[in-house]
């Protein structure tokens, strides 16, 4: 635990002000989506453009054509969640239906297996399928949080957790923590969208 903690440490000291900055947006970002908050999308916009760039500079090309996603996504999540409020106020938490999830991780493995033989031959990528597949994986679950679809909690369970990891061996440690933190706070956001979800229902 000593030495772990010497090694964030030392990080925080060599951490550039862009990816502190990057951290910071994240998690505000997180925090307000759990809410149902529309501003979680302005944070995303912020924090996704800053990612662009470290990325491209850890070689991680795949992570960094997800955050231009991710920045196109912010401005559609604000669209759908603005002008698809109801009389509360706020866009309904939707739940879809097992069919469609798994269609959707099916479609997902195989564009993530050829998306990764094609960095293998023509790019000097680190980890290029498990790259592949946290990219395509968090591009749906991105569009099922823009959709209010309650499933996509458990998505970033297994997405994160795996960021974790790929980020830390590429020297983004603090980056890797701040998915540490995401994973924590994944449990609070289940729990608060299904009771927005219940209480739709009720």
């Amino acid at each position: 635990m000593q030495d772990l903690l010497s090694i964030v440490g030392e990080q925080a000291r060599t951490t550039s002000p862009l990816e502190a900055m990057a951290v910071a947006l994240g998690i505000a970002y997180l925090l307000l989506a759990i809410r149902q908050n529309i501003w979680c999308w302005l944070c995303a916009g912020v924090y996704t453009a800053i990612y662009v760039y470290l990325f491209v500079d850890a070689k991680l090309y795949m992570e960094s054509v997800l955050n231009l996603f991710y920045f196109a996504m912010a401005i559609y999540g604000w669209h759908t969640w603005y002008y698809g409020r109801t009389g509360s106020g706020e866009l309904p938490v939707v739940v879809w239906s097992l069919a469609v999830h798994a269609a959707a991780i099916g479609v997902v493995i195989c564009i993530s297996a050829a998306n990764g033989y094609l960095l293998t031959l023509y790019t000097d990528a680190a980890f290029p399928y498990i790259d592949s597949l946290t990219t395509w994986s968090a591009i749906w679950a991105t569009f099922l949080v823009a959709r209010k679809v309650f499933e996509n909690w458990y998505y970033w369970l297994v997405i994160d957790a795996a960021s974790i990891v790929i980020y830390w061996l590429r020297d983004l440690q603090l980056t890797s923590l701040l998915y540490v933190v995401f994973v924590a706070m994944i449990p609070f956001g289940i729990v608060a969208w299904r009771r927005s979800w219940r209480q739709q229902q009720a």
